[in-house]
């Protein structure tokens, strides 16, 4: 074999390798970075859902309010009749029937409702039942302790969850102890998260929301709204009026939240389902 041969073909081969591992460094690289930047599950069946379950209250205009005055009015502006066609004109306040809390709620300028990233719509849904305690005291909380009481039974909350309370409280939408006003005419008494939950949950960073049965995520006589003050500033939200948890396992269900996307809102009437 000549001399020059014998050097074209060290060449090539040499060539041949340098694009081996080029190849193999750039593909080892890109898995490294996909892997650092994996993104948080959105769903939690390990196979696809057989049932959706609507966990949204219907709203009209008498819904029960933190407040007690209506805060959904109607005001038809076209008719079938003369029209061929309906449409209503609404107004209503954000924070009525089943909705959102953003973060702006509680801030000077946090997130809006229309800002909240898409993927933190979707969630694998943590549902602790605290019923029991909540029927014997219409003051009841959950705790640090109930969520202990969950992940002993269902394991680690899951990474990027919506956790719920499930206090029973949806059952008493259409009564007057939906609000629970007490002797004082003013003091309303229904179950809600303690602040200390909360503070737990926010250390585990990836959990997105809370979600209550009742009119506010802090329990009815709060004084100061701590939870809101101490669970809305860290940039998460909060769901509040949400329906049928008692329909759903501790664990296993997707939750898919419709929030609305008004710029500035914050918060407003919210679809809300969970995949099964």
């Amino acid at each position: 074999m000549c001399h020059h041969c014998v050097i074209e073909g060290v060449k090539k081969d040499m060539l041949s390798r340098r694009a081996f591992f080029r190849g193999t460094v750039a593909a080892a690289g890109a898995a490294a970075l996909g892997a650092a930047a994996a993104p948080q599950p959105l769903f939690a069946q390990q196979s696809m859902p057989t049932k959706a379950e609507d966990l949204t209250h219907e709203l009209y205009d008498k819904f029960p309010t933190y407040f007690g005055a209506q805060q959904l009015f109607y005001d038809q502006k076209f008719n079938h009749a003369q029209h061929t066609f309906n449409l209503f004109e609404l107004r209503l306040n954000e924070h009525t029937g089943t909705h959102i809390d953003a973060p702006l709620h509680f801030t000077a300028d946090g997130k809006s409702v229309a800002e909240l990233p898409v993927e933190d719509l979707v969630a694998p849904l943590v549902v602790v039942d605290i019923r029991s305690k909540a029927s014997e005291n219409a003051d009841a909380q959950l705790t640090p302790d109930d969520l202990k009481a969950w992940t002993d039974a269902n394991g680690d909350i899951p990474e990027g969850a919506i956790v719920a309370m499930l206090s029973g409280w949806g059952d008493h939408v259409a009564t007057d102890k939906f609000r629970n006003v007490g002797d004082d005419g003013k003091t309303m008494h229904f179950p809600g998260f303690h602040v200390e939950a909360a503070q737990a949950l926010m250390e585990q960073s990836s959990v997105k929301a809370i979600a209550v049965d009742t009119l506010s995520l802090d329990f009815g006589m709060s004084p100061d709204f701590i939870v809101h003050n101490t669970w809305l500033p860290s940039g998460r939200y909060g769901i509040e009026g949400i329906a049928n948890l008692d329909t759903l396992p501790a664990s296993g269900a997707t939750i898919v939240v419709g929030a609305p996307k008004i710029r500035g809102g914050t918060g407003g009437p919210a679809r809300i389902f969970a995949m099964v």
